[in-house]
């Protein structure tokens, strides 16, 4: 399974396969194998620490993180207790601290580029809450384009909103 969350190393954002990647094949489940073993956690404070890491110009999805949790389970690297508000706490087991051991190369290759990206980041490239400001809108307009067509008033209305908010942020 390759992990479909690649971050450009010289802009310091989410990026396409041409980008510089920091998780590839089997490079997240390493990442969070390495956060687990550092200190056990739940999913949204692995996803936070990867955020933090990357000085807050990335966060990968829950819908990447939460699959590639279970994986790691059922290959027996982490045991998932019960927490409050039923939040699954993750801790490594020693099969999993072996499987760290084995790829520890790896895994400071990767924790090195990550901290590339956040100085990368920390040095000019856009805040991470524009930037997740932009993806929300490209993703509201995409969802909203695949759905039945819409007629010129809707058209127009949607273009309204965008050239509204480019003229305010013009301003700003």
């Amino acid at each position: 399974m390759k992990d479909p969350e690649f971050l450009d190393l010289r802009t310091g954002h989410p990026a396409t396969r041409r980008g510089g990647r920091v998780f590839g094949h089997g490079g997240l489940r390493l990442v969070l194998l390495q956060l687990i073993a550092d200190k056990p956690r739940h999913g949204y404070e692995l996803i936070k620490a990867i955020e933090e890491r990357l000085g807050g110009s990335y966060s990968p999805s829950p819908g990447v993180v939460y699959p590639t949790l279970t994986l790691l389970e059922e290959m027996g690297h982490v045991t998932v207790t019960a927490g409050e508000g039923g939040r699954k706490r993750h801790t490594i087991t020693a099969a999993g601290l072996e499987h760290l051991q084995a790829h520890r190369a790896e895994v400071d290759e990767l924790l090195a580029r990550m901290d590339t990206g956040a100085a990368v980041h920390a040095h000019g490239a856009r805040p991470a809450p524009v930037e997740r400001a932009v993806h929300n809108l490209r993703q509201a307009l995409h969802m909203r384009l695949a759905r039945e067509p819409m007629g010129d008033a809707q058209a127009h209305a949607i273009a309204d909103v965008l050239d509204a908010a480019a003229r305010h942020i013009e301003r700003l």
